[in-house]
């Protein structure tokens, strides 16, 4: 159960796969949709013996849909059949804890997996396992685009990394060109590229990066650029404050990649505190603008041009 999918279809895949051999699957494995299916078929389902086989397996896929049933589980969570094995999906949610069927499922001793939502500062070092573990690398620049393109959504991004693997040799450091060329998002201009263009105050090449946003607007969505810029100038605000503004405890109180320290260290030469809470404050106000708030549809077009010079002057 959880808000994270990713997992939950790991686990739901693996043991569809392995559990029964394939000469074993065609008696005794089930795959059923809470859409279509009652609690009640599946207990009754549940209850069956398996044939020619030491176990059958049962797997509800999309369970949340039988959201306002599913404690009718219970009489089959106090009886189990023992030579079944029943897997339940609730995608995007999680069974209500104070109620009996999550305290009887914890009672009895069974599993019960919660699929938490990763943070955004999770996700690079998702990205660097997943392809570690198949002998791949990948540059901590092309790791920042797909962050930023892909956001925290664990399936799309295991998509595109399925697509890179499948182009590229595992001898290959997957780098920023090879996402740019592969998967469409620019090396050059990106949030990414525009936040280090603001932190060392590069201003001809920030209004590059903007007007090219302009142009593509669907790739590079308004609310994003805001998001991210008010990451990297939360972040500063914290530098400002640290009496130890060694490498390795910078990363680790900023939550972020030592490689990266450094272009905080530059923001924090050009943004002295006070301007760093004003900042703030803009991306704020730019923030409800973006969002219609005291902005006709005109100037919603400027907003991001309108921010850009305030922080940068």
């Amino acid at each position: 159960m959880g808000e994270e999918a990713y997992f939950i279809d790991k686990i739901s895949d693996y043991i569809e796969k392995n559990v029964l051999s394939e000469d074993e699957k065609g008696f005794n494995q089930m795959v059923l949709y809470g859409r279509d299916v009652a609690v009640e078929e599946i207990i009754s389902n549940a209850k069956r013996f398996p044939m020619m086989a030491e176990k059958q397996v049962i797997i509800v896929k999309e369970a949340q849909d039988l959201s306002r049933t599913i404690e009718k589980l219970i009489s089959y969570v106090e009886n189990p059949q023992p030579t079944t094995v029943l897997v339940i999906n609730y995608k995007y949610k999680k069974l209500d804890a104070r109620k009996k069927l999550a305290k009887t499922i914890k009672k009895k001793g069974f599993v019960l997996f919660e699929s938490k939502k990763m943070y955004e500062n999770q996700i690079g070092d998702f990205i660097r396992k997943n392809l570690s573990s198949k002998d791949y690398k990948i540059e901590p620049k092309a790791v920042m685009m797909l962050v930023e393109f892909l956001g925290t959504d664990l399936s799309k991004i295991n998509n595109e990394l399925n697509k890179l693997m499948i182009v590229l040799s595992n001898e290959t450091v997957i780098s920023p060109q090879d996402i740019e060329t592969n998967i469409g998002i620019s090396k050059d201009y990106n949030n990414f590229e525009l936040r280090k263009a603001i932190s060392k105050k590069q201003i001809v090449k920030a209004n590059k990066i903007i007007n090219y946003f302009k142009e593509n607007e669907r790739a590079n969505p308004l609310v994003v650029t805001i998001s991210l810029l008010n990451d990297l100038f939360t972040k500063l605000l914290l530098l400002h404050g640290l009496s130890d503004k060694s490498q390795n405890n910078v990363a680790r109180k900023l939550g972020v990649n030592p490689f990266f320290v450094t272009e905080y260290f530059d923001a924090s030469k050009n943004y002295p505190m006070r301007k760093v809470s004003q900042i703030i404050s803009m991306l704020h106000e730019a923030d409800m603008k973006s969002k219609g708030v005291g902005a006709s549809l005109y100037a919603k077009d400027d907003i991001l041009k309108e921010l850009l010079f305030k922080i940068m002057h």
